[in-house]
């Protein structure tokens, strides 16, 4: 039986200088896309800088000028330019890193040479480019303005992306280990490549994973995965063109999973029961839209997906337990997505010392899809699911970003396995380097199928407790936060912040595999954050103390959490 009391873990990384529409378009001549050979940072800056004398964006567009000469400017790893980063160990990590080829980044900008000047999609083409893995940071600007032309600088940073990884962890009283090698970048093409093997508390598994965003110099994206467990297979493939751009008319893409496993149930982080599941799952899209009007999208998808689990006793377990019934789901389906186009940029919230891009505008999705035998579901039934967010500035120093999403199916004169998650994040500045952070996240559960569980413990924000501590039909959790964003630097490699929290949360309900939940627990703590700026491969490393406050007397005092996450 596998004991979940804690939650601990080291990761080691060894990776080298790293802690871890268009109108009226012209054919542009290939003289008019310039990479600038220089990577001395400091020389691009200055030069790249949008002069005061040119006219705003709003200008621009409405004397109708066109777009002039491009210039990608892909900066390396380390700025040798500046004293403290000319070192031998950071001249050698920029030789041996193949920078990210100019056509690269090219190829995700929505502008081109001879196109007319809209400002608006050099900011997105710079949010799509900071989304990227490989990417530190993006800036385009126009930088110079004559004859009815103005000049565009891209100017792109890079990080290692390289990973010979040798990872060592224990946490929930198992430990956690793997080898891996990864490049987030491979020949500088945006392409992800990586091999591995990993053990967790869940199963060991030998992993090869591929990804290629711009597959072709187009925008096909390719997606394989193939995974070699100790208690089966996992086989994914994905190929798809999807609404890449707020102004994208077409979609298209289709999908599927083969998995083999053993999943566990699990009360008060201890298996109670495991089950063998094999799961199929296939889905195909066609999406079309027309585009950005009047800062609003709204885009619709019609595709089919079929959707297998099969369930049955894990063969030779020690825990036997009733397995789920089988559950065939295949259905057409029909969605529709209405957006706003409103984003900010920020600094310090949920990282430290990078460009951070928040949608704050109306983001709401539904889909509704019928199941039946004539389209080879073993019942008939009604698939739903939404979600709905939302960001609001409270004054010049604080905001709240929502988040709701629900989920389930109607069958049989009844709704069954549904979901409902709300979060509420609330932000509040006090300075550039301090901040207050507070968050409400609520689960709600109605007849749920037997193979979901909703679980609250050390892995989903009680850091003070075991993993999959508390099960129930629903659980809710409040985090507080005293978020410490330093001007700390060392070795130019990592940004260091802290945060001081509290976590009070449970799970209520009926718990059908175990006891039943123990009402409002709670913790404290405080940690160091590590800002990962010069690698691809984490961005966030969590060093946390957290200190139980309640729960039976199996919790340890004290919990160590070490891990690494994409936000603070």
């Amino acid at each position: 039986m596998r004991r979940l009391s804690t939650h601990a873990g080291i990761t080691l990384l060894l990776t080298l200088g790293s802690s871890m529409p268009i109108a009226d378009a012209v054919e542009p001549s290939e003289s008019a896309r310039t990479v600038l050979p220089s990577v001395n940072a400091r020389v691009i800056r200055e030069a790249g800088r949008r002069p005061a004398d040119l006219p705003d964006d709003a200008s621009l567009a409405a004397s109708g000028v066109r777009i002039g000469e491009v210039r990608i400017a892909p900066l390396e790893i380390f700025d040798t330019s500046l004293p403290e980063e000319d070192t031998a160990l950071f001249r050698l990590a920029n030789t041996l890193h193949i920078r990210t080829r100019p056509a690269t980044i090219e190829d995700q900008l929505l502008f081109a040479p001879g196109d007319l000047y809209d400002g608006r999609l050099l900011q997105e083409s710079a949010r799509l480019l900071r989304g990227t893995r490989y990417l530190h940071d993006a800036r385009i600007e126009p930088v110079a303005l004559r004859d009815g032309v103005v000049d565009i600088e891209v100017e792109t940073r890079d990080v290692w992306t390289l990973n010979p990884g040798i990872s060592f962890g224990r946490k929930g009283g198992e430990s956690t280990s793997g080898l891996e090698l990864e490049e987030l970048n491979l020949l500088g093409r945006g392409i992800e490549l990586g091999i591995g093997r990993t053990k967790d508390v869940d199963r060991t598994s030998t992993l090869f994973k591929y990804r290629d965003r711009q597959l072709a110099r187009s925008r096909w994206a390719l997606a394989l995965d193939y995974a070699d467990n100790s208690d089966g297979q996992r086989k994914g493939l994905a190929l798809d063109r999807d609404f890449y751009a707020l102004d994208a008319r077409r979609a298209v893409g289709i999908g599927a999973v083969e998995d083999e496993r053993i999943d566990a149930r699990y009360d008060l982080g201890e298996e109670v029961g495991e089950y063998e599941v094999q799961h199929r799952y296939a889905s195909l899209y066609g999406g079309w839209s027309k585009g950005l009007v009047d800062g609003k999208v709204l885009r619709w998808r019609i595709g089919y997906t079929f959707d297998e689990s099969r369930f049955a006793a894990a063969p030779g377990s020690a825990l036997p337990t009733p397995p789920p019934a089988d559950r065939k789901l295949a259905y057409p389906w029909l969605s529709a997505q209405w957006l706003e186009d409103d984003y900010r940029q920020l600094r310090n919230r949920d990282q430290i010392e990078r460009t951070e891009d928040f949608a704050y505008g109306w983001r709401a999705s539904a889909r509704l899809g019928i199941a039946s035998p004539t389209f080879g579901a073993d019942r008939s039934a009604v698939l739903f699911d939404g979600r709905v967010s939302r960001g609001f500035d409270l004054g010049s120093r604080s905001s709240i970003l929502l988040e709701a999403t629900l989920n389930g199916r109607h069958e049989d004169g009844s709704f069954v396995d549904v979901q409902a998650d709300g979060e509420l994040r609330y932000y509040r500045r006090h300075s550039e380097r301090r901040l207050s952070f507070a968050a409400v996240a609520v689960t709600l559960g109605h007849e749920l199928d037997a193979d979901r569980q909703v679980l609250i413990g050390g892995d989903t924000g009680l850091r003070g407790y075991p993993l999959r501590y508390q099960a129930g039909e629903g659980r809710w959790l409040v985090t507080l936060e005293q978020r410490f964003y330093s001007d700390w630097y060392p070795f130019r490699l990592v940004h260091v912040g802290g945060a001081v929290f509290a976590d009070v949360g449970g799970a209520f309900g009926d718990n059908a595999f175990g006891s039943r939940p123990q009402g409002a627990l709670a913790d404290v703590g405080f940690g160091l954050r590590l800002g990962n700026s010069r690698s691809g491969l984490g961005n966030m490393l969590h060093i946390d103390l957290a200190f139980p406050l309640n729960g039976d007397p199996s919790v340890k005092d004290v919990q160590l959490l070490v891990e690494t996450k994409r936000s603070f």
